[in-house]
């Protein structure tokens, strides 16, 4: 029997239920792109399976990979990436083609295709605000993907946030901004809220203040439609506060700071290839 198709997205299988693989699937789930009951779970932690079925509310958990697989229409790969081309492998025998969507930092189409034999490959790069619909992600398909096999990857992960679609060797540079990004700005609103506690607001009051402030600036960027440095520009008066604050942080090499950060990620996505 043929697998139903993945356009369709009727079913799910994800192989690796560690945090990004749970966020991904949780945001899934919330957004009621499928229900518990259309994915299987496999990994090979019991604990770590268990907590993902009880986060999802009742997905199936498998024995092993193939059976995960071909349970379902379209799989999602979660492990990391030096198990992804043998887990691939171990996926040859099931006769009929699946979408297999790989979130492996730095492996690329062509080394997961030359594993995959008839089945068809997309690789993705989500990030963890995908958990509250908040996701940032990009992909790129491999030879044998089909338009609607794009169109299901553009589904999946539009479901939890934004999705674009790249060239291949641009995902390094995906990883670099939005895959690892979460992490810079949660140690930013953290060094904001520290700057208040040293100036007496309470731990609370600080990091509420920071988060927002955060959050806030990031929507007025995507609604306003205006360059950052407009908006900089709106609330920095000659000799005020912001461009005291600005020139600290100037001082400091803040933006060369956060371009290499980017560009660290991104050499070590491509190291990992």
């Amino acid at each position: 029997m043929n697998a139903p198709s993945a356009s369709a997205l009727t079913s799910l299988a994800c192989l690796g239920t560690g945090k990004m693989g749970s966020a991904l699937l949780q945001g899934i789930v919330a957004r009621h792109l499928l229900a518990p009951e259309a994915i299987t779970l496999f990994d090979v932690s019991p604990p770590a399976l268990a907590a993902a079925q009880a986060a999802l509310g009742g997905a199936h958990i498998a024995a092993t990979a193939p059976a995960a697989v071909q349970a379902s229409a379209a799989v999602l790969l979660c492990v990391k990436p030096a198990g992804i081309v043998p887990l691939i492998a171990s996926l040859q025998d099931i006769p009929e083609s699946r979408l297999l969507i790989s979130i492996a930092a730095g492996v690329t189409l062509q080394a997961m295709e030359a594993a995959a034999a008839h089945h068809r490959v997309i690789r993705v790069m989500p990030n963890t605000p995908a958990l509250i619909g908040q996701g940032a992600a990009a992909y790129a398909c491999g030879t044998k993907a089909t338009p609607a096999d794009a169109a299901a990857v553009e589904s999946l992960l539009g479901a939890v946030g934004t999705v674009t679609r790249v060239a291949e060797p641009l995902l390094d540079a995906v990883t670099g901004l939005s895959g690892s990004g979460p992490a810079y700005v949660f140690t930013f609103i953290e060094a904001l809220a520290d700057g208040g506690l040293a100036e007496g607001l309470s731990k609370e009051q600080a990091l509420q203040l920071a988060a927002q402030t955060v959050a806030g600036a990031a929507a007025l960027v995507l609604q306003s439609g205006l360059h950052p440095a407009v908006l900089r520009d709106q609330v920095t008066s000659p000799g005020g506060t912001t461009i005291a604050g600005l020139a600290a942080l100037e001082s400091r090499a803040f933006r060369s700071a956060c371009i290499e950060a980017v560009r660290a990620a991104a050499r070590r996505a491509r190291e990992l290839a």
